[in-house]
């Protein structure tokens, strides 16, 4: 049984950072292209950023520059690192295969930026 279990959400002031984690289990993890996607509440879910089993990273373009994507294969976990946050970064943030899957999408963690 695929898992894919996202935390590190939280409530945070307008330029500040967040780090967000995803632990997957149930899946050869090491294979897969990974990504962190959101959903801000009336909007479709979008990807943020995407990593290839290999480590290059891609980015949507509201986010380049402020976060980092990044991977380890030997724990099974992909991070997003959030800095200089905005109010339009509040969403649920998810974690997926990349493409996504359906069968795969977790809770999602809270992320909440005031202004």
């Amino acid at each position: 049984q695929v898992q894919l279990v996202e935390s590190g959400g939280g409530l945070v002031q307008a330029g500040g950072s967040l780090r967000l984690s995803c632990a997957a289990s149930g899946i050869i993890f090491r294979i897969y292209a990974m990504g962190w996607y959101r959903q801000a509440p009336g909007k479709q879910r979008e990807l943020v950023a995407a990593i290839a089993s290999g480590g290059s990273t891609n980015y949507a373009d509201s986010v380049k520059g402020r976060f980092t994507i990044s991977r380890d294969n030997a724990k099974n976990i992909i991070d997003l690192q959030m800095n200089s946050l905005k109010p339009e970064d509040t969403a649920v943030y998810f974690c997926n295969t990349h493409p996504s899957l359906s069968a795969y999408w977790g809770q999602g963690t809270q992320v909440t930026v005031s202004a």
